[in-house]
């Protein structure tokens, strides 16, 4: 793939204003599929959890399931959506290897819900206000995996393997309207938009919002008018992007691309195109269909979707607090400084730290691993943190520290080889033999060697000068390989000093 001119990101904005828009994708997690009683899992050996509906068989009948329309409401309610009095499934037709009937059951012109608005918080504390054009339900699509060539996409492969495993799954699709006046914040509001999703999905308990599995995704619509223009761009829709930094980093490079091709005096394709993590670059996927298209028209084996009333305002009832005011709870919860919040939300790890304290973590141990060591292994390794650990293993870790089995450096230990799959922290601390040396027969022992080797170190503890106990410290500690507490050896220390 051929390395594409960038124009710089401010002269791109000096010359273009930059308009946006987000389809958000978003798997709900219920027992079963949208449409069959086939299982919803992730990971399942290929094409093992499917029915006749999956496969798109002769006489199979899609039936509708009830907890994903509940979930889907829940989620418009949470957006600031009306919900439909009544809304109807249709077929979207196109021809895609994992789609088995060759059509994908959605809603078109009567989504469940419609008109909203989401406020996303940027990373200067600046609330901006996205309108949502509607929420409606789907089903996904199954896996294509493509096998030879270079980069594993289709592009040089020699044949594909088809999962249906996923086909069927139940989506909700939110639309935004068009975005205008983002200006330099195009790619920070994008980035915060999708989080501020996720944070709401898995509030209400409807997803589990895992982008490196799929879970949610985002499709980024990205155009460019010259200054002083009022008629849009050509846009182009960068497809399933499954990262919060992905998403940032496609929003900026379209930009610069686009910008590039304009100033050069080309033109814009409206087209898909794919998101390369290991490039940092876009390349083009398919031309860009209209509605039209598609051609859409009602399912006819599903009647129409009429929530009542009733059933609405339990819903609206049980929803959970809006992110922003989750925000302002926690932060005087937690009682972080404006500081390390700001941290914390700015990282995109809000609720993977909710998720370690609520398996027992204090607030402090948990922002520490995530926006310290944890947040370095993904930088290292070119991955988000989300996918190397969940915030119970990371619970479990400061628990051991907790109960003195383990100390700060065996700690990282520990959190490495669970990030490396090789078991809980219970299991690697045995298997290793990593806990602390918790008897003090064996420190004083090292203590007292340590403090005859060192008369001089030994005078000026004497003397009060309690500093100079770093040295037999240090001593104690490498005789232990590392394995003791570090705050109990230096108690021992001054003890044995004035013995």
């Amino acid at each position: 793939m051929a390395k594409a001119k960038l124009m710089d990101f401010d002269k791109a904005l000096e010359l273009f204003e930059p308009v946006l828009g987000f389809e958000v994708h978003v798997e709900l997690n219920t027992k079963t599929k949208m449409f069959s009683s086939a299982p919803n899992e992730f990971g399942g050996e290929p094409n093992s959890n499917v029915t006749p509906v999956c496969l798109g068989l002769p006489g199979s009948l899609p039936v509708v399931n009830e907890q994903a329309v509940r979930y889907s409401i829940s989620l418009g309610l949470a957006l600031g959506c009306s919900i439909a009095p009544s809304s109807r499934f249709a077929r979207k037709n196109y021809f895609y290897p994992d789609l088995a009937k060759n059509y994908q059951i959605s809603q078109f012109d009567e989504p469940i819900a419609f008109e909203g608005k989401v406020d996303v918080e940027l990373s200067d504390g600046r609330i901006v206000s996205v309108d949502i054009e509607r929420a409606h339900m789907e089903e996904d699509a199954g896996k294509l995996t493509h096998i030879g060539g270079a980069t594993g996409r289709i592009q040089g492969a020699e044949y594909s393997l088809v999962d249906y495993n996923r086909a069927g799954v139940p989506l909700v699709e939110i639309v935004t309207k068009v975005i205008y006046g983002a200006e330099a914040d195009a790619p920070e509001l994008a980035k915060a938009y999708v989080a501020t999703i996720r944070d709401i999905v898995v509030a209400l308990g409807i997803s589990d919002a895992r982008m490196e599995r799929g879970n949610l995704r985002c499709d980024a619509n990205v155009s460019l008018r010259p200054r002083g223009q009022e008629k849009l761009g050509t846009r182009t829709e960068t497809k399933n992007v499954n990262s919060l930094r992905s998403v940032e980093r496609a929003v900026r490079y379209e930009i610069q691309r686009q910008a590039q091709i304009l100033s050069e005096g080309g033109t814009i394709i409206q087209e898909t195109r794919h998101w390369h993590e290991d490039t940092g670059a876009t390349s083009a996927g398919r031309p860009k269909s209209d509605a039209d298209d598609y051609r859409y028209f009602p399912e006819p084996d599903l009647l129409p979707v009429e929530p009542s009333a009733e059933l609405i305002a339990e819903l609206r009832a049980a929803l959970p607090e809006q992110p922003a005011e989750r925000k302002r709870r926690l932060k005087a919860e937690w009682g972080f400084t404006d500081l390390e919040f700001q941290d914390v939300v700015n990282s995109g790890l809000l609720s993977e730290l909710v998720a370690t304290v609520s398996a027992g973590a204090s607030p402090q141990a948990a922002r520490k691993w995530w926006t310290g060591e944890i947040a370095r292994i993904a930088n290292a390794a070119d991955r988000e943190p989300t996918e190397l650990i969940t915030g119970a293993q990371v619970a479990e870790v400061q628990l051991l520290v907790d109960e003195g089995v383990l100390n700060d450096r065996m700690a990282r230990q520990v959190l490495e080889a669970v990030i490396a799959g090789e078991g809980t922290a219970r299991e690697i601390v045995d298997a290793k033999g990593l806990a602390v040396v918790s008897d003090d027969g064996a420190l004083i022992a090292a203590i007292d060697q340590a403090l005859a080797a060192q008369p001089d170190v030994l005078e000026k503890i004497r003397e009060g000068k309690v500093q100079a106990a770093g040295a037999v410290i240090g001593a104690v500690m490498q005789a232990m390989q590392g394995k003791a507490d570090a705050a109990r050896v230096r108690e021992l220390v001054l003890e044995r000093a004035q013995a």
